[in-house]
């Protein structure tokens, strides 16, 4: 048995949970998402959401466990909602919003314009003296999460000064670089 999927997951206040011809659809302050599935039997009983898997295929234990964190993911994001926040390490390296479009300078010869998505709401961060942070919120953890790899993969950290865009929290791996 699946050590994820047969743990059974709460519902909390203000979240509704519908299972209707293999989708799943939850409903909170935050938004709406809707899941597919295929696979496994999803059943909403007395507050909690409950994955079962009819047999012990390799294909069905894989999407046991696959499918209760998701709706685990989308109860949360409804819920609370997800943050990622992005650092910005670097001399000149700036980042500023205007609604949905981030401004980004990263040293190139032009500035980076990044229309985004309007389910993801982001927030510039900047202090004198501390390098610039990118808040990225919203109730859909794989979209907040793509949209941060994708402002992280325009100046990737390198390895030697660190500067790049990064995580907050981020332990990058260092090198010793040239000794004389």
């Amino acid at each position: 048995m699946s050590r994820i999927g047969k743990n059974p997951v709460a519902i909390p206040q203000g979240v509704t949970v519908e299972v209707k011809d293999n989708t799943i659809v939850v409903k909170g302050k935050m938004g709406e998402l809707t899941q597919d599935f295929s696979g496994v039997d999803v059943k909403v009983e007395d507050g909690n959401v409950q994955i079962e898997r009819p047999s012990d295929s390799k294909e069905h234990k894989a999407k046991h466990g696959l499918y209760r964190a998701l709706v685990n993911n989308m109860i949360k994001g409804v819920s609370e909602g997800w943050t990622k926040q992005l650092e910005l390490v670097g001399v000149g390296y700036r980042a500023s919003n205007q609604g949905q479009k981030l401004d980004l300078a990263l040293g190139f010869s032009h500035n980076i314009v990044l229309d985004l998505a309007p389910e993801v709401k982001v927030e510039t961060i900047t202090e004198k003296g501390k390098n610039p942070i990118v808040k990225l919120t919203s109730h859909d953890k794989q979209l907040v999460g793509q949209v941060a790899a994708k402002i992280r993969s325009f100046r990737k950290p390198e390895p030697y000064k660190g500067k790049g865009i990064k995580f907050v929290g981020e332990q990058l791996r260092r090198k010793a670089g040239k000794s004389a």
